[in-house]
């Protein structure tokens, strides 16, 4: 089942989440090299994309068993682990298109 993971960053994250990028993008290429990733990306603060105000947060929508597999893989991420994400909502997700 599909299910959407969002995450609100702290205030002025870019540092702490540069730190630890490599090992969260790690964890989403398991997920891509098991066809488990629908998409996966940051939200730029800039309404253009230009990343040089930062980020306001992350969209994952990714495949897990349940809910609570998602909440576990979420909750693991190194972005919540070293404190870039202030929250993180994981719903179940449709896909229609």
């Amino acid at each position: 089942m599909l299910f959407s993971l969002v995450s609100q960053d702290i205030e002025n994250s870019t540092e702490r989440r540069m730190s630890v990028r490599p090992a969260h993008l790690e964890r989403l290429q398991t997920l891509a090299d098991a066809d488990r990733l629908v998409v996966a990306g940051p939200c730029p603060v800039n309404p253009n994309g230009d990343i040089d105000q930062g980020f306001s947060g992350s969209i994952i929508i990714a495949d897990f068993s349940d809910l609570e597999e998602a909440q576990r893989w979420a909750e693991a991420d190194p972005y919540v682990t070293a404190g870039v994400y202030a929250s993180v909502t994981v719903k179940p997700f449709k896909r229609v298109f």
